[in-house]
């Protein structure tokens, strides 16, 4: 009994211990002095002002999901299976769709689904379109904090690394703030600062996840640095 009372207690110290362990993170700082942040963490529990991710074309013969994908929807209700199943939400290439979730579900304030397309159609040029699309959606919206989860490995899909996944996202997000940035200071967008950029990863990708950010900032440097420095506009003097 006494053997069996002190297993139980170790079990409980273990689990408080880990319940308390310090969510993993780390922080690189993109151009324009964005913050990217990488962090141990799932759609459905993150508090942020805008929650992003991300689905494939929707199959008739119905949609697979796992791991995130199917706890993000629990704390929903059930809600994108039933866009999805309703034809409300294909998941088409790009295809994009604003949630506000109620009180006692997610954290975050909104959340926005975009359409990855057809499984066998994914590609690296894809995803960083959906960077593009992603970040310019978050300077619509007036947001300061972003995060992204592509939730890509939850519906079954593993064609491309998590690395090369987050790689592509990234590129996409900062070449299109970038832009938006370069928009604003011509004066053909309304001002707005975009100060952080949160990457979430599950523990068994977080290391690739942050490898592939540093690789997508100094890509995106490269980039930014090689565009015209000219005005967009043709009658400049």
């Amino acid at each position: 009994m006494i053997v069996l009372v002190l297993s139980l207690l170790l079990v409980l110290a273990d689990n408080l211990q880990a319940e308390e362990a310090p969510v993993k993170e780390q922080t690189i700082e993109g151009p324009h002095k964005l913050a990217i942040k990488i962090r141990m963490e799932g759609p459905y529990t993150a508090d942020t002002p805008l929650q992003i991710v991300c689905y494939f074309k929707h199959k008739p013969a119905g949609d697979k999901t796992l791991g995130a994908a199917v706890e993000l929807d629990k704390e929903l209700g059930g809600v994108i299976a039933s866009l999805r199943n309703r034809g409300e939400f294909e998941g088409e290439a790009l295809e994009t769709l604003l949630l506000t979730p109620p009180p006692g579900t997610i954290k975050a304030e909104r959340l926005l689904l975009i359409g990855l397309g057809d499984e066998e159609s994914l590609s690296l040029d894809r995803l960083e379109q959906i960077g593009h699309v992603a970040v310019r959606e978050a300077v619509r919206l007036g947001v300061e904090r972003a995060a992204f989860a592509p939730i890509i490995r939850d519906q079954g899909n593993s064609k491309f690394e998590t690395g090369q996944v987050a790689n592509a996202v990234l590129r996409g997000v900062l070449l299109g703030y970038d832009t938006e940035s370069r928009l604003q200071q011509a004066g053909f967008a309304k001002p707005h600062v975009l100060e952080q950029w949160s990457e979430e990863a599950g523990p068994l990708y977080f290391d690739e996840t942050a490898a592939a950010a540093q690789a997508a900032v100094a890509e995106a440097e490269a980039a930014i640095a090689a565009r015209p420095s000219s005005s967009y506009r043709s009658d400049a003097q």
